[in-house]
C-alpha cells in the first residue's frame, strides 16, 4: 500500500532516466490512396440477436401488423408481421443511428418522419443530425433539415395533410445553443419555422394535438443537460404549452401544474375525449401524474405513485388509450398501468425493463408495441403476450475482448442486460436450432468489462459497476472480490475510498497471466485472481474540488448509478513490449505513465489536449517501445472535435493525429484507436460516427465505413488478422482477413493483376446456418459466417480484358483444383425436403472479376463426384490434406503464384488426429469419390442405352433392353419412398459416411468400400458382357 505522503512526489517523478530508449518513429511509408484498394471487404455482423435500448415506436392504424422502432444506436427498423422479424431500413440513408422519435402520417402511412438523436440522456448518449422523411414507407430516405438541433424528442405529423409536421427539439444534450425548440414545417420539410422557444438550454420534449383538432397542439419544454459529473434535469422555466391557431402563438399551461422547478415532461391525448389531457411530470414540489379534463386550462393531480416519476430523464412516458378515458399506461424502470384514473396501478408484464414508449393502434386498442431498454416488443392482445426481443441485433456493447480458441469467441458487456460470450465463427459442424445455442453469459453484469484468462478460456473474469468477479466456466460458479467492498450507489465522490465508475477499466498483462490491474482513481494490481489487491498508483486524476461534494442529479431527482463518477480511471493498458511499463488515463482528462512497474508515475497529458475530457481508449504500440496512441472523448463536454493522441517518446511530446482536416471530420468525436500488429503504422479508428484507416500512422485518414452501418463504435481488436468490433447499438461485427491491407503498396492500383499472399486457411466444417435437424430458418437477425476455407485476395486492373482463372496446385507441382470468372456461377434455390423447402446449392464456384480488389474462398475441396445433373456434378469433393500449396492467378499475360498453408483445425488436433489420419481419410474419401463416379456413370450410360435400345426393333434389342433393365434395377433404387436400396445408393451413402468431419477411417468404412467396390466390378463385368466392353469402359472413371 502507498502511503499519502508519498503520493505528490510519485506523481511528479520523472522518469527520463530510465534505461530503455524509445524506439523512433516509423518512417513514412507508401500510402495506398485508392480506396477501391480494399472496396472488397465486407463486416459482418455476428450478433447477438437480443435487442438494445429503443426509445421511439410507431405503428399504421391501417395496417394492423405493421410497426417501425427508432434504436439508440441502430437506426429505424420495420416489421410486418407483428414482431416476428424486424429489418432495418435505415442503413445506407441515415448518417447516425441514435433515434429520437419515428412517427408515420395517418394520412398517407407512405410517409414517415425520423427525427434522430435519443431523449434518453444517460451518460453514453448520442447526438442526432436532424429529420429524414420517407415517401416509400421506408424503403428510401431523405435528410430534409435541422441537422443542428441536436437531438429529437418527439414528431407529429398532421393528420389530414402530411406535408404538416411538428418537431421537438431538445437541442444538444451537452451544452447551451440557441438551436433547440419546437419547429414546424408546412413544405413538406423543404423549410422549418421555429414556432416555440423558451432559451437555449431548455427545449422541446413532447408534442401532441389535439385529437380532432389539429390547430391545437401541446408542447412539453424541457432543460435537460448531461455532463459527466451530473445529469441536470429542470428549471425554473419550461413546462407544457399549447397553441389554438396551429402553432402560430403559444402560452404556457399552469393553473394546477407544478409552477416552480420543472423538468422533463410528457403528454397524453386520446380520441375517446378529445379534452382530456394528462401530463406526466416531474416537478419540485408536486411531480406526479396529472389531468385535465377541459383541453389543459385546469389540471388535477391524478397520482403522485412514485413509481410512475423515477428517473424521469431516462423515461418520463405516458400513453392513453384510445377509447377509454380512465386507461393509462406509463413507461418508467416498470411498466405500469391505471384503469381507473389513476386512482391504483398494477405493474404490467413485459418482455424487459426500463421503459420508454408505447404506441396503441387506435383502430383496434387490442394491436401495440412498446419500446425498451431490450428493444421493441409488440402485442395483439392488449398487452397480455409479447412478442420477442431476441430477433433484433442492436445491443448496445461497451467494449469487447477475444480469446485465443478456435473458433475465437467474444466477450462484451450488454447495456441493461448480461455480460455475453458469443462464437466469431459456428462451433459445430451441424445446425443448432439457434444461435443462442451458441451464446453464454459470463461473469460481471451489463457494465463489464469481461475478459477470458489469457491461457486458460475456462476461466473469465468479470466486472459490474466497479466490482471484480471471477467465473469458472466447466462449473458455474462466480467468484465475487470487490476492491475496496463498498456500495456506489448514491455517493459522492468524496465519499467514496475508491471512485470506480460504472464502467471500470480492467485489463490482464501481457507478460503475466497472473496480473490484471483494474482503476478506480488508482491502478490496482492483483496476482490472485482478485483475493488480494494491491495499490501500484497514487490519485491518477485532475480531481477538481468543484466536484468532489457533487451528487448526480440535479435541481430535482438525485440520479447516482455511477455513471457520473468523475475523476476515475477510464483506460488502463500495459505495453506489450516492455513488461512494467504502463499506460493510463482518467475520465477527467490526465495521461499517465509508469516505466518501473507502477514504483513511479509520470504526468504526460499533452499540453493542447482539452482539460476535463474522457481518456477512452489506450493503444500501446506493437511495433514500437516507448510509442503509445490515446482516444479521447470530449463530446460530454460539448466539444465533438476529434482526439487521437500519438507519442513515440513514453509521452514526453506528442503528435495530434486528428487535425479535422486530415481525412476524420472536426465534428466527429473518437472512441478507440488501435495499431495493426503485422503493418507497422496501419491504424484504425472508430468513432462517434464511423470507421476510418490509416496507413500513414495517422497523418492522413481515409473512410473505412464499407457495408458497416452509422453506428458509435465503442471498441474494436485487431485479432488473427480480423478486425473486431463492438458497437453501441448494432452488436458485434468482424471484418474478416485483413491481409491485403498488410501487403497493400503505393503501386498496387497502379498493376495489371495482383495476387495477395493468403493467410493460413483452417481446415474447418461448418454449415453456418440455423434450425436444426429437421427445420429451416432464413432470420436477417442470425449471425452472418463467412465460407469455411482459404480466402484469397487479388487486384484486377480496370484497363485488363479477359477472363481471370485461378489454379491450386499440391506441393508436387499438380493442378488439384481450378476456377474461372466464365461460365454458370454457383446458385442457390429453396427446393422441397423432406418436410419443408430447403436452401440447395448448385453448379461451380464462378471467380470473381470486378474491377479492383476481388475476394475467392475456395472451401479446401476437390472436385466432387460426377453426377448426370450437371448442376450438382462436381460438388462436394473429398477435402484436402493440411501442407502447403500454391495457389496461381492468370489474368491477360499476367501470371503471379502465392504460397497458401493449410493447417488442421486445432480441435481436431486436441481430440487426436494427425496430419497422417487426414492423409488416410483423403487417400480412402477419393477413392469412394471415384466409386461414386463410376457408378453414376454406368447408371448414365445404362439410362442411354435403354432410349437407344427402345428406339430399336428386333428380338434382339428386346432381349438386350430386359437385360438391361434388369441390370439397372440392382443399380438404381427406385423412386418410391424408403424402397430397398440399390448398388447407388449403398455407395453413396458410404461416401458420406466418412466426408462429415475430420476423423480416422473405421474399419467398417475399409471393409464396406471393398465389399461395394467388389459388387460394381461385378456389375461392371455384367454390363461388359451385356452391352460390350467398348460401351462401358469409353465412360471413364475420375471426374
Amino acid at each position: 500500500m502507498i502511503r499519502r505522503s508519498t503520493l505528490f512526489a510519485l506523481l511528479v517523478t520523472s522518469t527520463a532516466s530510465a534505461q530503455v530508449r524509445p524506439a523512433p518513429a516509423p518512417k513514412a511509408m507508401p500510402t495506398p490512396t485508392e480506396a477501391s484498394l480494399f472496396a472488397h471487404l465486407r463486416y459482418r455482423n455476428i450478433g447477438p440477436a437480443r435487442g438494445g435500448r429503443v426509445t421511439t415506436v410507431t405503428g399504421v392504424p391501417s395496417q394492423p401488423h405493421t410497426f417501425y422502432m427508432g434504436s439508440t444506436g441502430g437506426g429505424v427498423w420495420k416489421t410486418t408481421d407483428a414482431g416476428q422479424g424486424w429489418v432495418n431500413i435505415s442503413d445506407r440513408f441515415f448518417a447516425v443511428g441514435s433515434m429520437g422519435a419515428v412517427e408515420v402520417a395517418l394520412s398517407n402511412p407512405d410517409i414517415i418522419y425520423a427525427g434522430t438523436g435519443s431523449d434518453g440522456l444517460r451518460s453514453n448518449v448520442s447526438i442526432g443530425n436532424g429529420v429524414y422523411k420517407s415517401i416509400d414507407a421506408g424503403k428510401t430516405w431523405q435528410h430534409v433539415g435541422l441537422k443542428d438541433v441536436g437531438n429529437i424528442g418527439g414528431i407529429r405529423v398532421h393528420p389530414s395533410n402530411p406535408d404538416v409536421a411538428f418537431v421537438a427539439a431538445i437541442g444538444n444534450p451537452f451544452k447551451p445553443t440557441n438551436d433547440r425548440g419546437l419547429y414546424r414545417t408546412s413544405d413538406g420539410g423543404k423549410s422549418w419555422q421555429r414556432v416555440l422557444y423558451v432559451s437555449d438550454s431548455t427545449g422541446a420534449v413532447d408534442v401532441e394535438f389535439q385529437p380532432g383538432n389539429p390547430n391545437t397542439v401541446y408542447a412539453s419544454m424541457w432543460r435537460g443537460e448531461r455532463k459527466p459529473w451530473t445529469i441536470i434535469s429542470g428549471a425554473r422555466e419550461g413546462g407544457v404549452y399549447k397553441s389554438t391557431d396551429g402553432g402560430a402563438t403559444w402560452r404556457k399551461l399552469g393553473s394546477g401544474l407544478p409552477t416552480d422547478l420543472v423538468g422533463k415532461s410528457n403528454v397524453a391525448v386520446t380520441p375517446a375525449d378529445p379534452n382530456l389531457v394528462w401530463v406526466l411530470v416531474e416537478a419540485k414540489p408536486g411531480g406526479g401524474l396529472y389531468r385535465s379534463n377541459d383541453a389543459g386550462e385546469s389540471f388535477t393531480l391524478a397520482s403522485n405513485y412514485a413509481q410512475l416519476i423515477t428517473r424521469p430523464f431516462y423515461y418520463a412516458n405516458i400513453t392513453a388509450h384510445p377509447t377509454d378515458t380512465n386507461a393509462v399506461w406509463v413507461g418508467a424502470e416498470g411498466f405500469q398501468k391505471t384503469t381507473d384514473g389513476g386512482k391504483s396501478w398494477r405493474a404490467m408484464n413485459i418482455p424487459h425493463g426500463d421503459n420508454h414508449d408505447l404506441w396503441i393502434n387506435p383502430s383496434d386498442p387490442q394491436l401495440m408495441v412498446q419500446a425498451n431498454d431490450g428493444g421493441a416488443t409488440v402485442s395483439i392482445n392488449g398487452g397480455r403476450t409479447w412478442s420477442t426481443l431476441y430477433n433484433q441485433p442492436t445491443a448496445e456493447i461497451y467494449q469487447v475482448y477475444v480469446d485465443n480458441q478456435f473458433p475465437y469467441r467474444l466477450y462484451g458487456a450488454q447495456q441493461d442486460n448480461s455480460t455475453l460470450i458469443v462464437p466469431s465463427l459456428p462451433l459445430s459442424s451441424g445446425r443448432p436450432d439457434s444461435p443462442m445455442q451458441e451464446w453464454m453469459s459470463g461473469p460481471g453484469c451489463e457494465t463489464g468489462p469481461i475478459f477470458p484468462h489469457p491461457t486458460n478460456p475456462d476461466t473469465v473474469y468479470g466486472s459490474c459497476k466497479g466490482q471484480f468477479s471471477r467465473l469458472r466456466i466447466s462449473s458455474g460458479a462466480e467468484k465475487q472480490y470487490w476492491v475496496g467492498a463498498q456500495s456506489l450507489y448514491g455517493n459522492a465522490t468524496q465519499d467514496l475510498v475508491y471512485r470506480f465508475q460504472r464502467v471500470s477499466p480492467m485489463e490482464y498483462s501481457p507478460h503475466d497471466a497472473r496480473v490484471i490491474y483494474y482503476g478506480s482513481q488508482y491502478v490496482h494490481r492483483t496476482r490472485d485472481e482478485g483475493v488480494t489487491w494491491e495499490r501500484i498508483s497514487p490519485d491518477l486524476t485532475w480531481n477538481p474540488p468543484e466536484h468532489r461534494a457533487h451528487y448526480s442529479g440535479e435541481p430535482i431527482t438525485v440520479d447516482g448509478t455511477g455513471e457520473e463518477s468523475y475523476s476515475t480511471l477510464y483506460a488502463i493498458r500495459e505495453a506489450t513490449l516492455e513488461k512494467g511499463v504502463i499506460w493510463a488515463g482518467a475520465n477527467d482528462g490526465p495521461f499517465h505513465v509508469t516505466r518501473d512497474d507502477g514504483k513511479s508515475w509520470k504526468n504526460i497529458t499533452p499540453k493542447n489536449q482539452p482539460a476535463g475530457c474522457r481518456v477512452q481508449n489506450i493503444e500501446p504500440s506493437p511495433h514500437r517501445r516507448g510509442s503509445a496512441y490515446y482516444a479521447v472523448l470530449c463530446y460530454l463536454l460539448g466539444d465533438f472535435r476529434p482526439y487521437l493522441w500519438r507519442t513515440d517518446d513514453y509521452g514526453a511530446s506528442w503528435t495530434l493525429l486528428t487535425d479535422g482536416g486530415n481525412g476524420i471530420a472536426a465534428n466527429e468525436p473518437t472512441r478507440v484507436v488501435r495499431e495493426d500488429p503485422k503493418r507497422e503504422g496501419l491504424l484504425y479508428a472508430g468513432t462517434e460516427f464511423g470507421m476510418y484507416v490509416s496507413f500513414d500512422n495517422g497523418a492522413a485518414w481515409r473512410s473505412f465505413q464499407l457495408n458497416l452501418p452509422a453506428t458509435p463504435i465503442t471498441d474494436m481488436k485487431v485479432h488473427r488478422d480480423d478486425l473486431v468490433l463492438s458497437t453501441q447499438g448494432r452488436s458485434f461485427w468482424i471484418l474478416d482477413n485483413l491481409t491485403a491491407l498488410h501487403q497493400l503498396a503505393a503501386n498496387t492500383a497502379g498493376e495489371s493483376a495482383h495476387l495477395f499472399a493468403p493467410r493460413d486457411a483452417v481446415r474447418a466444417r461448418y454449415a453456418g446456418s440455423f434450425g436444426g435437424v429437421e427445420g429451416s430458418r432464413n432470420d436477417p437477425a442470425d449471425p452472418q459466417y463467412p465460407p469455411a476455407g482459404a480466402m484469397i485476395d487479388y487486384w484486377i486492373a480496370p484497363s485488363l480484358a479477359g477472363p481471370v482463372t485461378l489454379e491450386v496446385l499440391d506441393a508436387r507441382g499438380i493442378v488439384v483444383r481450378s476456377f474461372s470468372s466464365e461460365g454458370a456461377r454457383e446458385v442457390a434455390t429453396a427446393e422441397p425436403s423432406m418436410r419443408q423447402m430447403a436452401t440447395v446449392r448448385s453448379g461451380t464456384p464462378r471467380l470473381p472479376r470486378g474491377l479492383g480488389m476481388n475476394r475467392f474462398t475456395w472451401d479446401l475441396t476437390l472436385p466432387g463426384a460426377w453426377s448426370m445433373n450437371a448442376a450438382q456434378s462436381g460438388r462436394n469433393g473429398p477435402a484436402i490434406v493440411p501442407g502447403r500449396y500454391q495457389v496461381r492467378l492468370t489474368a491477360g499475360s499476367t501470371t503471379v503464384t502465392q504460397s497458401l498453408t493449410v493447417r488442421i483445425d486445432p480441435r481436431a488436433a486436441v481430440d487426436g488426429i494427425t496430419i497422417a489420419d487426414l492423409q488416410a481419410q483423403f487417400n480412402h474419401n477419393v477413392k469412394v469419390r471415384n466409386l461414386v463416379t463410376e457408378v453414376n456413370r454406368l447408371v448414365a450410360t445404362l439410362d442411354e442405352q435403354r432410349r437407344r435400345l427402345a428406339a430399336s426393333s428386333g428380338p434382339v434389342a428386346a432381349d438386350t433392353l430386359r437385360g438391361t433393365n434388369a441390370l439397372r434395377a440392382t443399380v438404381v433404387t427406385p423412386p418410391v419412398r424408403y424402397s430397398r436400396p440399390a448398388l447407388q445408393s449403398h455407395i453413396q451413402y458410404l461416401y458420406g459416411l466418412t466426408s462429415q468431419a475430420d476423423q480416422r477411417i473405421g474399419r467398417d468404412a475399409t471393409e464396406r468400400y471393398l465389399t461395394l467396390r467388389k459388387e460394381l466390378d461385378v456389375t461392371m463385368a455384367k454390363a461388359r458382357a451385356l452391352l460390350g466392353a467398348g460401351v462401358i469402359d469409353k465412360m471413364g472413371v475420375v471426374p
